[in-house]
């Protein structure tokens, strides 16, 4: 389970390391999650401190919140799928607009155990990433449960965000 063992502990390294770099720089994060359920902003908020670099997160889950609150278009959603380098991208930059932050991210993906497709199996996930007008988008193919692809997925993120600040 995600609340115990050397994923938490892991995660809670990457956290502080993840909050030590934006403190430095005097930037805030926020994130738009959809497979992820709020998994990420749960992990970064039970840092001490938080409010210090956190401005807050959209749990993302339905297409119309993606359109209402990010402002991804109706066209893209309907030509290349919630869970789509194009989608997050939108996500992304919506969401740093929204929250007026530096850096942002989001997350799109099949965390199964149905929903997967011969071109997006269970375990696909895309992740986009902003820092100061830097934006890019990250693809993964995550394996195990639906929790574990949560986990994967809060993990890589921390991983990508980390490398791109230092």
């Amino acid at each position: 389970m995600y609340m115990g063992g050397e994923m938490n502990s892991d995660c809670l390294v990457d956290t502080l390391n993840l909050a030590e770099l934006l403190v430095k720089k005097n930037y805030f994060l926020s994130v738009a999650e959809s497979c992820t359920g709020g998994l990420l902003s749960n992990l970064l908020t039970n840092c001490p401190g938080s409010s210090e670099w956190f401005k807050g997160g959209i749990i993302a889950y339905s297409n119309e919140i993606k359109r209402k609150l990010l402002n991804v278009e109706e066209n893209i959603l309907q030509r290349y799928g919630a869970v789509s380098k194009q989608c997050v991208l939108q996500m992304v930059e919506g969401l740093v607009r929204l929250f007026n932050t530096e850096v942002g991210i989001s997350i799109s993906g099949i965390a199964g155990p149905g929903g997967g497709s011969l071109l997006k199996p269970v375990g696909t996930v895309f992740q986009g990433f902003w820092i100061k007008e830097k934006v890019w988008v990250k693809k993964y193919f995550f394996t195990g449960s639906r929790i574990e692809i949560k986990e994967q997925s809060v993990k890589a993120a921390l991983t990508e965000l980390i490398t791109n600040l230092l």
